[in-house]
Parts: C-alpha cells; sequence; structure tokens
C-alpha cells in the first residue's frame, strides 16, 4: 500500500466522525426548534363530568323548612312561589281581620301574625295549612284558643310531633312547629321558633280568625 493510501485509510474514521456529529447536531436544533413553536404537547383533556338527566332533576326533593317534618305530600314548586310572597299586609288583610281577633291567618298567602288592639304585635310569618279542597283543609272562621301543650306533644290521631301546639279550632286545629314545605293535617304549621311565640303570647281564650 502507497503511503497516499494508507494516509486516506486513517483519515476516513475521523471524518465520518465529524458527519455524524454533524448530523446528530442537525437533528437536535430541529427538534428543539419544532417545541419552541409548536408548545410541549398538550395532556389529554378529562372528561366532562355527566350532566342530570331532566327526569333527575324533575324529581329531586326540595329540602325542608321550620320543624322539618313532611305530614302529606309535597307542594313542589308551589312552595318557591309561596316563598316569593312579601310578608306585608294589605288592605284585605286588614278587612278580615278585626281589632278584636289576637292572632289572624291569611290561608290565601301562607302567612299569620298577632296583635293587639288592631295593632300587629308579633309577624307576619311564613305558615303552612292544611290542602285546599281536601279533608284536612284548615277551616275558616273565628275561633278560640281553648288549650295549649308542650314541646314533646305528640298528636294522639296521627301519631306525628306537634311542638308548641295552641289550640284553637272545634276539630283538634291548631299552630304548631311543622314542615312549610308540606301540606299540614288542617293545622297551621309554624317554625318551631314561631310556634314556641304564638304558644306563649296566646292565652287560653284569645281570638282566632282564619280567612
Amino acid at each position: 500500500m502507497s503511503s497516499t493510501t494508507r494516509n486516506a485509510a486513517l483519515r476516513s474514521p475521523s471524518r465520518l466522525g465529524r458527519v455524524a456529529a454533524v448530523t446528530a447536531a442537525v437533528t437536535t436544533a430541529a427538534v428543539i426548534a419544532g417545541i419552541a413553536a409548536n408548545g410541549p404537547a398538550a395532556a389529554p383533556a378529562r372528561p366532562a363530568p355527566p350532566r342530570a338527566t331532566a327526569a333527575a332533576r324533575a324529581t329531586a326533593v326540595p329540602a325542608l323548612a321550620g320543624g322539618g317534618r313532611a305530614v302529606t305530600e309535597s307542594r313542589g314548586d308551589a312552595s318557591a312561589k309561596i316563598a316569593a310572597v312579601p310578608l306585608v299586609l294589605t288592605a284585605v288583610d286588614r278587612r278580615h281581620c278585626p281589632a278584636t281577633a289576637s292572632a289572624c291567618v291569611d290561608l290565601t298567602r301562607h302567612f299569620t301574625w298577632l296583635q293587639y288592639a288592631g295593632r300587629v304585635s308579633y309577624g307576619p310569618v311564613r305558615m303552612e295549612p292544611g290542602k285546599p279542597g281536601s279533608r284536612h283543609q284548615t277551616p275558616r272562621g273565628t275561633f278560640i284558643v281553648s288549650w295549649k301543650a308542650g314541646p314533646a306533644y305528640v298528636s294522639s290521631t296521627y301519631r306525628e310531633a306537634m311542638p308548641w301546639a295552641t289550640f284553637f279550632g272545634t276539630d283538634g286545629d291548631a299552630f304548631h312547629g311543622g314542615s312549610l314545605t308540606s301540606w299540614s293535617h288542617g293545622c297551621v304549621h309554624l317554625t318551631d321558633a314561631n310556634a314556641h311565640y304564638f304558644n306563649e303570647h296566646l292565652p287560653v281564650g284569645a281570638r282566632v280568625v282564619v280567612f
């Protein structure tokens, strides 16, 4: 082998190494340029949580107010409409509630109040009566408070709690703590706190007007 051929052979490996290094550098630069232009690969999106169906929303049970005892069927959306009625007495209330009454109950707008000598002394507050047109509808008329019970009283007819019951009707009707979202059995449901107040401030013999 001539000296020229030998020298060429010795130089070949180093030339190949340089070519490989240049190729690797070019490839690396291209990858970096691609990342800079497009950004890092996005993580896969999480699936959205399933939405409640219309049927599920329609059967949702509303939260109970007041004493939280559901006595009969819930009134559903009607509860929200009643809750939106402003607690303000109107000329109609004044006309139906005489000055001689100690307590008045507005069955249409679902509220009640106490008064003394024709002036409101407590309320109006929300209440829930018996279902109109049913055998449990709250009777209209003028009544007299006949007797009162304490916080642990239980109905002997329906076996349900009637805390702070203040009886005024001839058929066992009373103000007492109960649900404000379900019809009563004819009584006037109040929150437990309001039932307690009525019980303490309505003496036996006081006049109650329900209209």
